[in-house]
């Protein structure tokens, strides 16, 4: 159920190992139709799918278009990242190459085929594959079973493309009358950028972009808010026009469930679980769901329960591993606004590629670009190296045990961070609380909780009050420490 890239691919896979098996793909959709502009694979996640099939390798080879720096574009500077290769396709190229391979071994496509969300009315069929989407009605018939939940980002974000080519994957940031506005950018073919834009819901709503009827049926676009973005991003396209399909705002949804199938159905890619599009591609781990699924259905021929468990275990961590590094990514493009108001470019581009990863593991992807950062560093604190720079009457930013004990019995406020971000606000109250004093605590220390909550808690001292942070957690190695001083997301640090 479910004619996307996710669908087809598994259909393929299982009819290309089995061709006596009987494979039909329902598509409420056209042929023709496509939703959305292009898809991004990381070249380190693609080894398991060319396995599999060489549809997709073939068509990045082909039709796509391959980078391997990050840009970001700040204040009217461009810093950038490398190491990090990607390539990307146009989504209407991708499921046309996905149709072809799907007929050539013998798949059944029904497109323009609407399938009421009822395993009883598909009885003849062995396995029912609810593809079918992150608003899978197959998922919301069986919640009982499934138990689905769902997160929702207060960013919101609207998704067009555009004619102008970016050179790779491009953060663009751009502060205008009503606030900030932030586009991810990348080329899909050689005429055709993806052009994906977030913002806050005050700057959207004072830029009067919540007009458009988002209830209405797919298909309309918001051209208010079109012409509203070519205006204020017109300099960083060169005057280049935005392409429209289906574009409309939306908060992003994070979607897991507790169980993946239920009798003789099983969910995959979006229907199951999705990350934002900052750190995982949709397409690539609904394909990715396609080879595990297709695996344990050919591993275990004459157990179809024990296939599907099999199959949700596969796959279940690595899904995990990426909404897990999901969750900060969408979480800094939720308070984009402030990083863009408090940092030089340098930093703000360290902050936010070290959002879910340290720097080391930068460095790796591109020593010069984590050299440039700690030589900003050094400019600014007279020669001193990260951890060795004199922080008031410490002479360095890393504190001993002893360091925590003292500022402990001076009196520093201690914020412990809540293991839920849903806890953030109370424990915000506490923070104003605790710097209301007179005279008003001039340091803070924040421990406890998760690296994105104490990181999150250590920020509203920082960026909103303007408090010095010291971060404490459990183990703080040298990597970890750096990070969070060059990112600017605290002052000082510690090991409890």
């Amino acid at each position: 159920m479910g004619g996307g890239p996710g669908g087809l691919f598994f259909a393929t896979l299982v009819k290309q190992a089995d061709p006596s098996v009987e494979v039909t793909v329902f598509e409420r959709n056209r042929a023709e139709d496509t939703f959305g502009f292009g898809v991004v694979f990381s070249d380190a996640t693609l080894a398991a799918i060319h396995e599999a099939d060489p549809v997709l390798r073939t068509a990045l080879a082909d039709h796509g278009r391959h980078w391997d720096d990050i840009e970001v574009r700040l204040k009217g500077q461009r810093i950038r990242c490398g190491g990090n290769g990607m390539a990307a396709i146009t989504r209407r190229t991708l499921l046309q190459l996905l149709h072809r391979r799907a007929v050539e071994v013998g798949v059944d496509l029904r497109f323009s085929h609407e399938v009421p969300a009822d395993p009883e009315r598909l009885a003849g069929y062995d396995l029912i594959v609810a593809a079918d989407g992150a608003n899978s009605r197959f998922r919301d018939r069986l919640a009982d079973v499934l138990v689905p939940e769902v997160e929702v980002a207060t960013a919101k974000f609207i998704w067009f493309g555009t004619d102008y080519l970016f050179d790779g994957l491009t953060f663009v940031h751009e502060h205008g009358p009503h606030g900030t506005f932030a586009v991810h950018g990348y080329p899909i073919s050689d005429s055709v950028s993806t052009f994906i834009v977030e913002t806050d819901e005050e700057s959207w709503r004072r830029a009067g972009l919540d007009e458009f009827d988002t209830a209405q049926p797919p298909g309309p676009s918001d051209e208010k808010t079109r012409h509203y973005l070519e205006k204020l991003f017109a300099e960083q396209i060169d005057g280049h026009e935005l392409l429209v399909n289906n574009s409309r705002w939306g908060n992003f949804r994070t979607r897991r469930t507790r169980r993946w199938h239920s009798g003789n159905v099983v969910l995959l890619g979006d229907a199951a679980h999705t990350a934002h599009f900052s750190v995982g591609s949709g397409t690539k781990m609904a394909m990715e769901d396609a080879v595990a699924l297709a695996d344990s259905l050919l591993s275990h021929r004459d157990d179809l329960p024990g296939a599907l468990e099999a199959y949700e275990a596969a796959r279940r961590p690595s899904v995990a591993k990426i909404q897990n590094s999901a969750r900060p990514s969408l979480s800094w493009w939720e308070h984009f606004g402030r990083y863009h108001d408090a940092f030089d470019p340098t930093r703000f581009a360290f902050h936010f590629i070290s959002r879910s990863i340290g720097k080391e593991r930068i460095a790796r992807r591109d020593p010069r670009f984590v050299d440039t950062v700690v030589r900003d560093w050094r400019a600014a604190h007279e020669g001193h190296a990260p951890l060795d720079t004199p922080f008031r009457d410490f002479g360095g930013r890393r504190l001993t045990a002893a360091d925590l004990e003292t500022l402990r019995s001076e009196g520093c406020p201690w914020l412990t961070a809540p293991e839920a971000e849903a806890d953030l606000p109370q424990t915000y109250v506490q923070l104003a609380d605790a710097l209301s004093g007179d005279p008003a605590p001039d340091l803070v220390a924040v421990a406890g909780g998760t690296p994105l909550t104490r990181s999150l808690l250590a920020e509203e001292a920082r960026l909103v009050h303007g408090v010095p942070v010291l971060i404490v957690e459990d183990a703080m190695d040298d990597d970890r420490a750096e990070t969070l001083l060059l990112s600017g997301r605290a002052d000082l640090v510690g090991q409890a």
